[in-house]
């Protein structure tokens, strides 16, 4: 079997692709739609196995080429049909035992065999479980397409049947959780048991022919009306009637039996007929539902009667589909055995199908399955605990259907799976029109930039647009508004343009309170993200709040420039929802006011002191890049980060506002300088002591990635790619966080002094020095030793002093503690501009000092480690560098009740007896950021288990506290990669 590093080696070198594609053993439909994706891999030159139950004419008949090749094996079984309309789930789940999980380890080793064998450089499954198994086996990235899975499918079959085959569920559910991700086909499921998802259009076979020339080609005039029977295995004894037409009406029945007599206006199709072209030909069709026929009836805008059948669970997602653009008739049983057609199909030609998506579906899939192969991650969003949690609420709902009767889908799933986090196709490729996104288009005029389907920006935009709305309610006072709502309804002119920016919070992987000694860092934007709306006006056409207006009008200095402010969420913290103040205050003079007298502004009204954040953007623009305001500004903030978590909320806020500040004046800011920019605010003016990391991961981190950057003061050496098998979770303590707290404040100085004293120690040792520096003998000196005391006399940054050193001469020289006033009589300054010695206060020093000299190193060998070849040895290695920066933390006094005894419930599920006979999951954990509460970082293995394992951590830390922690998963690009939005508001007519 080759290694990875071998297959990506070869896989970029060649020009052509070798993919193994499993089909599911579950009717034609899959075939199909496999047909579609297939063919464009071998357009675009690549070799594709196709391992199939299905015919070959259904391949064969489309794609004639040497590059397709087609392996008779069947690997599942579907659903058992009782009859035509009737699924026996008992037999189906009997049947996928005989097939599947009997013969499992022989079908496993066989897989693994022929996969090396053929040398494959990605596995397909549409949607076989055992495929993705096999592949990860074999050492292969494996991927799904499909609109269902079968652990879903079974699901409901186990309920009836009972405990007896519930671990078929489990098995399939594990078997998926291989799949690097899934191309996720419209009218889908839940599948809670795939990570990752990237949408696409319709995937429809192509038409051969006009609808003119295959009525030609049938002899059928214009004014006929044709319906296509489009309905496999017909109910036993079933015999179609004439008067079952309307008439002047003729059908054109699929699947026939040889054997089958048919009246006059009913035609036998052949059984390699192409049903597309007869589709596009026909004025309606009658069937069974199902993703062949549905996407084609969409595709091609025919109406589509059709009848229900029996625990055929898709069904309701399909149908809903179906319905929603206008296009289906559902026929009673009864009345399609009885042959009532008639008003179902004249009921039918009036309809007017609405579709107007994408129909690329398999270029888009084949696209996407080509890059993956040739070695490129796709980073969609990791599907979210709450995007998950969706997918299972709506399978619990499915699973209590009464028999015979189908639950409806309540309204919210689709919305709730766009503002929970769906996954998106790259920008290029989006053909399907989401229904919010359209919502978006007809509100807005997008001038610049992409809403790039993230769920969050598609909401936020949306919710401009209510604004607009809300103000004339309010105007006309028909609709009463919650405070910070009612200011932003009047904040906007809604005639001119709008300026949004987003920006991330982070998760701190590892580097953590080392970045401000000069570490090595590594951190991962989260799915969370902040976002801010500017508009700029001239003050004359500004609307003012009442307040501000009178205040202009008492001064008697007419329109000037007026900063307003609406922040959402203050409902949720003790804050002022809404903050104002003239651009002038921001002037001393003619100058730009000093940070320090900012700092004092800002902290006048505690409710307010928030607005420093935001407004003080502004101020830095003034002070670093010389910006001049003369229009008023209003800004909405609208932040999805939670505050106090440990997060760098504070970050994706100040990074959000002056992104879309910077959007809005034309200024060209890298995203490394605004972060910097965005350090200084937090710094200087709301007079935080936070490193570097935050801002930088904000602006200019990338989704499913790490930043890995040197704050040297700020060297971004590149992004590190999370591996597939490794996953990272943030759980939130419950204990608010914050780097403006003492104890944060207190270590911080407590690493300067460190610096500060290493440095005099290496000073005195050297041979100018005096003739016998604290024992050392001088003449032992080496010229290199000379060299490393000169450096380490002038050392920069503390994480510059490597392990070995620090304990070989400094060490046991650093006092445990020192008072602030000791400190300073002997050292003068701990050269830290952002923090000030208490003379009274005794501080930690040795723990501080020591803490970032073994981070840094510890970030450096987990950056290599993730690097490494796939193992359990990799895992644990990882897991124990964050175990040893958390204990590492709590020596320098940064830790809390309760991150503490999250990392424990990590250690004990790690090594629990439980985990090990299973393969735990979870292998390690820290605090992060500024500790003294927040959240932990948590690193397992990316499978079904480490989520049950964090799911677990949850409920018993709950159990213990009584709160239950939030929990972190995925990520999204920072402000850089994602830009910003010119919108206008469109009025309507």
């Amino acid at each position: 079997m080759k290694s990875n590093e071998e297959r990506d080696g070869e896989s970029a070198s060649r020009n052509h692709l070798v993919f193994a594609y499993y089909v599911t053993g579950h009717g034609f439909g899959h075939a199909t739609r496999v047909v579609e994706v297939v063919r464009h891999l071998i357009i675009a030159g690549h070799d594709v196995h196709v391992v199939t139950g299905a015919p070959d004419f259904v391949f064969t008949s489309e794609i004639q080429s040497p590059r397709l090749f087609i392996r008779k094996v069947l690997l599942d079984c579907g659903a058992v049909q009782a009859d035509a309309l009737t699924v026996d789930r008992l037999a189906s789940l009997e049947k996928y035992s005989e097939t599947a999980v009997v013969p499992r380890d022989s079908i496993l080793e066989t897989e693994v065999e022929w996969l090396n064998s053929i040398k494959a450089d990605l596995v397909v499954s549409d949607v076989v479980p055992v495929a993705c198994r096999a592949a990860a086996d074999a050492g292969v990235r494996s991927v799904c397409v499909t609109n269902f899975s079968w652990d879903f499918i079974y699901a409901e079959y186990v309920m009836a049947a009972g405990s007896h085959h519930r671990s078929i569920v489990w098995q399939i559910a594990e078997d998926y959780s291989h799949s690097e991700f899934l191309i996720r086909l419209p009218g889908y499921c839940p599948m809670p048991a795939f990570r990752d998802v990237i949408d696409v259009p319709l995937v429809v076979r192509r038409l051969h022919g006009s609808r003119n020339e295959v009525r030609k080609e049938l002899g059928i005039g214009d004014d006929v009306k044709l319906v296509i029977l489009n309905f496999g295995g017909q109910p036993a004894g079933w015999k179609l009637k004439e008067e079952y037409l309307p008439s002047g009406w003729l059908c054109l029945v699929c699947g026939a039996s040889d054997t089958q007599e048919l009246p006059p206006n009913f035609v036998k199709l052949a059984k390699d007929a192409y049903t597309p072209d007869l589709i596009a030909a026909s004025d309606c069709m009658l069937g069974k539902i199902g993703y062949g026929t549905v996407s084609e009836a969409l595709a091609y805008k025919l109406p589509f009667v059709f009848v229900r059948r029996d625990y055929f669970n898709e069904e309701s997602f399909l149908r809903n589909m179906l319905e929603y653009y206008q296009g289906g008739v559902e026929m009673i049983r009864r009345d399609l055995l009885t042959g009532h057609w008639k008003p179902y199909l004249e009921r039918a030609i009036s309809l007017t199908p609405c579709y107007e998506g994408g129909i690329n579906g398999g270029e888009v899939a084949a696209q996407i399955l080509q890059e993956t192969a040739t070695g490129k991650n796709y980073t969609p969003d990791k599907l979210s605990g709450v995007r998950r949690l969706c997918d299972a609420i709506i399978l619990g709902f499915q699973l209590q259907r009464v028999p015979g009767r189908d639950i409806c889908i309540p309204d919210w799933y689709a919305s709730a799976e766009n503002e929970l986090g769906i996954s998106s196709v790259p920008t290029s490729q989006k053909t399907e029109i989401n229904p919010l996104m359209n919502s978006c288009t007809k509100d807005f005029e997008i001038l610049h930039g992409d809403l790039q389907g993230f769920p969050d920006t598609i909401m936020f935009v949306k919710s401009l647009a209510e604004l607009d709305t809300a103000y004339e309610s309010e105007r006309n006072a028909e609709k009463h508004l919650m405070r910070e709502h009612k200011a932003a309804a009047g904040l906007f002119n809604w005639e001119e343009e709008i300026f949004v920016a987003r920006a991330p919070g982070r998760l701190d992987v590892m580097g953590g309170i080392a970045d401000y000694s000069g570490s090595l860092v590594l951190q991962m934007p989260i799915r969370e993200a902040c976002h801010v709306a500017v508009q700029r006006n001239h003050p004359s056409k500004h609307r003012l709040w009442k307040h501000a207006l009178a205040r202009q009008q008492a001064e008697g200095q007419g329109s000037t420039p007026v900063l307003e402010i609406v922040s959402y969420g203050s409902e949720l913290s003790n804050r002022g929802p809404t903050f104002d103040m003239d651009l002038s205050d921001f002037l001393d003079g003619e100058r730009p006011m000093s940070y320090e007298k900012a700092r004092k502004y800002f902290s006048q009204d505690p409710s307010q002191k928030w607005a420093a954040y935001v407004a003080g953007t502004i101020l830095v623009l003034m002070t670093e890049l010389g910006v001049r305001f003369e229009d008023s500004i209003s800004m909405l903030v609208s932040s999805a980060v939670p505050e106090g978590k440990g997060v760098s909320s504070s970050a994706s806020v100040e990074v959000a506002s002056m992104s879309a500040i910077a959007a809005a004046h034309g200024l060209s800011i890298s995203p490394r300088d605004l972060a910097l920019l965005c350090q200084k605010v937090e710094n200087h003016i709301v007079g935080a002591p936070c490193g570097v990391m935050d801002q930088m991961t904000s602006a200019c981190g990338e989704a499913n990635k790490l930043l890995a950057m040197v704050c040297q003061p700020a060297e971004i050496i590149g992004l590190v790619e999370i591996p597939s098998h490794i996953r990272f979770w943030g759980i939130d303590s419950g204990i608010r966080h914050s780097i403006g707290g003492a104890d944060y404040g207190s270590v911080r100085i407590g690493a300067f002094m460190g610096c500060k004293m290493i440095k005099s120690i290496a000073s005195s040792m050297l041979p100018q020095s005096l003739p016998s520096a604290n024992g050392v003998n001088l003449d032992e000196l080496e010229d290199d030793n000379v060299e490393l005391l000169e450096a380490e006399a002038s050392l920069d940054y503390l994480c510059n002093l490597t392990p070995h050193r620090y304990e070989a001469l400094y060490a046991k020289m650093l006092p445990e503690t020192m008072l602030g006033d000791t400190f300073l009589s002997k050292y003068g300054d701990h050269n830290d501009s952002v923090t000030v010695i208490d003379h009274r206060r005794d501080y930690g020093v040795r723990a501080p000092a020591r803490h970032p000299i073994y981070e840094n190193f510890r970030v450096k060998a987990f950056k290599a480690l993730l690097t490494s070849a796939t193992s359990d040895e990799q895992l644990i290695a990882l897991g124990e560098l964050l175990y040893q920066c958390h204990f590492s933390y709590s020596a320098c006094g940064l830790g809390s009740d309760g991150t503490d005894r999250l990392v424990k419930l990590v250690q004990e599920m790690q090594h629990s007896k439980l985990s090990k006979s299973e393969d735990g999951t979870l292998y390690g954990a820290k605090i992060t950021g500024g500790g003294s509460g927040g959240t932990i970082c948590v690193i397992g293995r990316n499978c079904q288990r480490s989520s049950e394992q964090i799911l677990e951590v949850q409920n018993r830390y709950k159990s213990a506290t009584g709160y239950l922690p939030f929990v972190f998963e995925g990520s999204s690009p920072g402000a850089g990669k994602f830009g910003y939005l010119k919108i206008r508001r469109t009025i309507p007519n």
